[in-house]
Formats: C-alpha cells, sequence, structure tokens
C-alpha cells in the first residue's frame, strides 16, 4: 500500500513551530555537573511552558530516556518539573513516549518510585475550570472532559507499567491513595471520578484491595453521619415545597424553571454519599457476576473483605443509616451469604469477651436484618429467633440462679435488653410470613418461644426497649394471644426509669424511656438513586388489621406512606444521654432526636 505524506509517522516529520535553546540534555546535564547551570535552568524553564509542542517534547523524553542512569537524586527539581508536564490529553505519540520515560526512570531511579506514582494519582480526578473574578477564585466546578474515560485509561495504564517494572510498588500505594483522597466537600463528580478509580486499581492489584475498601467506606461513614435522616428529609421537603411554589406561581416568569427534582438529593452531603453507593454496588456487582452469573468464590472473597471492613468501621459507629447496605446488597446475592453474616453478628452477640457495646451493636443488625431483608426466608428467620430466645431464657436462667436479685439495669444487661428488642422488632416485621399457610403450626411455634416468661421476668426488658417496638409488639402478641404485655407497660409508665448518665455537663438524672438509645441499621433508605438497588430486597412497614387496637391504646397515627415505618415519630430525646454505642466519626455519641 502507498504510503502517502498524511500517513507518514508522527515522529518522522519536524515539530512544528518548535523553538529551543541551549544544547542536548546530555550537555546540559554535563555542563551542570561542571558548575554552569545556566542551560540546566533554561530547559526546567522550557518544559514548564504550557506552549510546549508534542514534537519537542517527544524529543525531549527521547534524551532524556537516553540518560536516565545521570538523573539522580541531585536533579529532583529537573524530574518533578517533567513529572508535571500535561501528558494525559496529548497525543497518543507522547503518550507513549512519556510512559517509556517513566518505566526507564523507576527501573534506573527507584528514590523517584512515590513521586512517579503520586503524579499518576493526581489525575484520577478532573482537573478543575479555574474562574478568576477580581483575583478570587470563585470555581469548584469539574471540567466536563469528555476525553476523562480516555484519561482514566492512561493512568491506569501507566501505573501497571510501573508495577510491572518494580514490583513492590503495591506496599508504596496505599499511603498515596490515602493522601490524595479528596476532600469530602469536592463535588460529588470529583468523588466518584477518584472512588471510582480507587476500586479500579484493586482489579489489578488485589491485594490492597481490603486496605481500599477501609478507605472508601471510612469517607462515606463520615458523610453518612453528617447527613442525619432528619436533615435529608428536611432538605427534600423544601425542594419539594419550592418546586410546588414555582408550578402554581403564575406571576412569575413561565421561562424559569421549577428547582431540580430529578434524582439528585436536595441535601449536598447526602447527594454526595448517593454518589459513592452507586460506585460501590457497582462494583460489588461487577466483581461477583460475570455475564449474568454468579462467581461465588470471588464472592466469597469479596464478602470476607467487607465484613473485615463492617467489623472494623461500620459495627461500632451508630447512627450511619446507608453505608452499612452495601453488605445488605452483597448478602441479597445468594442465601447462604445472608445466613454467614447473620452467623458472625450472633457470634458477636453471645461472646462474653467482645466489648457490649459492639455486642448490643451486633443485635440491632442482627433484629433489623431479619426484620428487613426480604431475601432471608423464613425458616432461616425461625432459625434465628431460636438462637436469640435460647440465650436470652438463659441469661434469665443465669439471673434467676444468682444470690443477687435482678434489676432492671442497662449498664449491667445491655446485650440482653438488645436481643429482646431484636426479637420483637422482628416478629413485628415477620410474624405474618411466619403464620400464612398453617395458621395453628404457625402459633404453635410463636407460643413456644415462651415470651411470657422474657416480658415478666425481673430484667424487665419492656420497659428499657424503644417504645414504638414495645408499643407494636403489645399489640400484635394480644391480637395472637402470644403474650400479654399491657399490664406490664403500664406498670412502667407508672413509675418512669431515672436514669443516670455522664454527660457534658457532669453527672445528670434524667427520666427516659428509652435509655437504651435503640439503632435500626436498615431503616428506610433514602438516598434516590442508589435506593433502585435496595427497593426490590427490602422490606417496609405494612400497617394491617391487627395494628387497630395499637392506634387505640397509643393515639398514634396510621402510617405515612409505604416508605415509612411505625417507628416515625417514636424516637425519644436524649440530648443527656451518652449512646451505648459511641461512634467512630460523631463527636457528640448521641442518638438522632
Amino acid at each position: 500500500m502507498e504510503v502517502t505524506s498524511d500517513s507518514r509517522d508522527f515522529l518522522d516529520s519536524p515539530p512544528a513551530k518548535t523553538v529551543r535553546f541551549g544544547g542536548t540534555v546530555a550537555e546540559t546535564l554535563a555542563k551542570r555537573e561542571r558548575g554552569d547551570c545556566c542551560d540546566y535552568e533554561l530547559l526546567k524553564r522550557q518544559l514548564s511552558d504550557p506552549e510546549i509542542k508534542d514534537g519537542q517534547l517527544i524529543s525531549w523524553l527521547q534524551e532524556f530516556r537516553g540518560c536516565v542512569t545521570h538523573l539522580t537524586k541531585d536533579h529532583e527539581q529537573l524530574i518533578y518539573t517533567i513529572l508535571r508536564l500535561p501528558w494525559v490529553g496529548r497525543s497518543q505519540a507522547v503518550v507513549e513516549e512519556y510512559m517509556a520515560f517513566i518505566s526507564s526512570l523507576v527501573s534506573a531511579q527507584t528514590v523517584y518510585l512515590c513521586a512517579c506514582i503520586k503524579m499518576v494519582v493526581s489525575h484520577f480526578t478532573p482537573k478543575r475550570v479555574i474562574i478568576c473574578e477580581g483575583g478570587v477564585d470563585i470555581s469548584d466546578s469539574d471540567d466536563e472532559d469528555e476525553n476523562l474515560p480516555r484519561n482514566f485509561n492512561l493512568c491506569h495504564e501507566a501505573l501497571q507499567l510501573i508495577i510491572r517494572y518494580v514490583p513492590s510498588t503495591s506496599r508504596f500505594l496505599m499511603p498515596i491513595l490515602t493522601e490524595k483522597f479528596p476532600f469530602l466537600q469536592k463535588s460529588s463528580t470529583t468523588l466518584e471520578c477518584y472512588v471510582h478509580n480507587l476500586l479500579r486499581v484493586t482489579i489489578y492489584i488485589p491485594s490492597i484491595r481490603r486496605d481500599v475498601l477501609e478507605l472508601i467506606v471510612g469517607k462515606m461513614l463520615k458523610l453518612d453521619v453528617g447527613a442525619p435522616k432528619s436533615d435529608i428529609e428536611e432538605a427534600e421537603e423544601v425542594l419539594n415545597q419550592r418546586a410546588e411554589e414555582g408550578l402554581f406561581d403564575m406571576d412569575e416568569d413561565i421561562s424559569a424553571a421549577p428547582p431540580s427534582l430529578g434524582t439528585g438529593m436536595a441535601h449536598p452531603v447526602a447527594d454526595r454519599l448517593d454518589t459513592l453507593m452507586v460506585v460501590l454496588m457497582a462494583y460489588i456487582k461487577d466483581v461477583c457476576h460475570v455475564d449474568g452469573f454468579l462467581q461465588v468464590e470471588k464472592t466469597k472473597d469479596l464478602y470476607r473483605d467487607l465484613l473485615s471492613v463492617f467489623d472494623k468501621l461500620i459495627l461500632p459507629t451508630h447512627a450511619s443509616y446507608h453505608v452499612q447496605y452495601t453488605l445488605f446488597y452483597l448478602c441479597s446475592f445468594r442465601m447462604g451469604f445472608a445466613e454467614a453474616f447473620l452467623d458472625h453478628l450472633w457470634k458477636i452477640l453471645q461472646s462474653p469477651s467482645q466489648p457490649a457495646v459492639l455486642r448490643q451493636a451486633a443485635a440491632g443488625y442482627l433484629g433489623s436484618f431479619l426484620a428487613r431483608a426480604k431475601f432471608v426466608p423464613v425458616l432461616t428467620v425461625r432459625s434465628s429467633l431460636n438462637l436469640l430466645i435460647a440465650w436470652i431464657h438463659r441469661y434469665i436462667d443465669t439471673q434467676d440462679g444468682s444470690d443477687r436479685p435482678a434489676c432492671c439495669d442497662v449498664s449491667l444487661h445491655g446485650p440482653f435488653y438488645t436481643a429482646c428488642q431484636a426479637v420483637f422488632y422482628t416478629l413485628i416485621f415477620r410474624h405474618r410470613a411466619m403464620l400464612e399457610g398453617d395458621m395453628k403450626k404457625g402459633l404453635e411455634y410463636l407460643q413456644s418461644l415462651n415470651l411470657e416468661r422474657v416480658v415478666t421476668c425481673q430484667l424487665n426488658p419492656l420497659k428499657v426497649c424503644l417504645p414504638a417496638v414495645t408499643s407494636m409488639f403489645a399489640a400484635i402478641s394480644r391480637v395472637y394471644q402470644v403474650v400479654f404485655c399491657y399490664n406490664i407497660i403500664e406498670r412502667n409508665n407508672r413509675h418512669m426509669l431515672p436514669v443516670v448518665r455522664n454527660s457534658a455537663g457532669g453527672d445528670s438524672v434524667t427520666t427516659n424511656t428509652n435509655p437504651l438509645d435503640s439503632f435500626f441499621p436498615f431503616d428506610p433508605y433514602l438516598l434516590k438513586r442508589s435506593l433502585k438497588l435496595i427497593e426490590p430486597l427490602y422490606q417496609v412497614w405494612e400497617e394491617e388489621a391487627d395494628t387497630e387496637q395499637l392506634a387505640i391504646k397509643t393515639g398514634q397515627q396510621g402510617s405515612r406512606g409505604d416508605d415509612d415505618d411505625f417507628l416515625f415519630g417514636e424516637t425519644p430525646q436524649t440530648e443527656s444521654i451518652v449512646g451505648m454505642t459511641p461512634s467512630s466519626y460523631d463527636s457528640s455519641l448521641h442518638s438522632p432526636s
């Protein structure tokens, strides 16, 4: 085939309109060794020129490669100038030459390994558009560059090249990935790009996956506890009200668009969290499924990594409402993973060697998962309840056999109370499924749990469980004549429990019906975009006829909608009570009011 002048290789043609001063790179380095630094400084200035042409850049990079063994620590400033070159957005010829130079540099001068890694990682986020008004930088927007996918691909190619030439690269990578993580106040796009690229690195460096997940989840938890549910709901309500006012105010300019009611979140922190939840759950799905089929071994490995992160970060964090759904989502892929998660929580709850706060948190997760995970069958629910109720009865036996009289004390019996609440909460949500099909057998099973003994024991769990849980459990258990709770509830109401806790102002005595400071980690999910993955798996609260008696007893209104549950408006004020499960990220340590 005839080669035309237009199809000649770029390297064969002279660079267009390039002006170069000084000698070759080798000559310039030699002059510097002799004490003549003029050409050396000129070279650095020319490399920093934003108007540098592709042809000239390629020529320099080739020369640098030829004398890479001379580019020792003494030439640090020159190397940093080269590493700041805008190579990613350039022609393919420049990209290939730059990667060849980086490969040669890390092979010959490992002292620059971390600098090269930092350079690559700095391209994991889009560059900002700089807008200045009156000498003040007012921009915080991202450059919507259509070349972003290509740029990110090039970054990962470069990182893989570095790893190929320096196999120990992975040991130096995590501190840099942590250091370069964008501030959480940055835009959703910036955070999304960086997290996406971090997860992509784990595909070809699987040894750092657990650390990467830990880094990402830690950042997401900060966002999660920084966006309380009440704030998210209020922001959405304000947005809806403004939209309605815009739609119905005919005096306004009809060309003015109403506030966006799209898939984004009105609360800015919740919007960033929602974006990251979508990225992380997409990663989980892609790792676990190939061509639509579940890869069991790969899923097991990812489950172990996520469970490790759960134990270290998520479980000890009080008042995180969304990040834990990553594990909820993975468990839905196969029943074996859901059962393994339940077993893991159960072992934490019943282990005396675990701190009480973690045991209580595990009980909260156990009850909430059993109640809300639609993919968990009744048989598994019953098996879990059997374990819980047997442990509760053994605990009561121990107290009855003790020389000291048992008393209602959360600080002494916290795991017991949270286990009782987990049983009540699970039965509230799953009793109907247990009774469907064969009502007689279902009732026999409920009666076999001997709940009468639990609610009438000296430890008095109905006194410290969340009032809404107590009330709903009492209503349902009376309808089916499983246990009668109202006499106990009324007696407890007459003797409100005084709670002594340390607060910011020292010791205080407060009357409160919920010293347990309860937390249900799988309460209704509020993030709009990622909700699409959770919604089909989630058991919402469905009010039924047998709860009408609760409304009569407590004066509560009916359900507000499908996305609400009976706990709405029932969480008591706990400002003077230190939370039972301290948060790793929230200095106040309080449950949301």
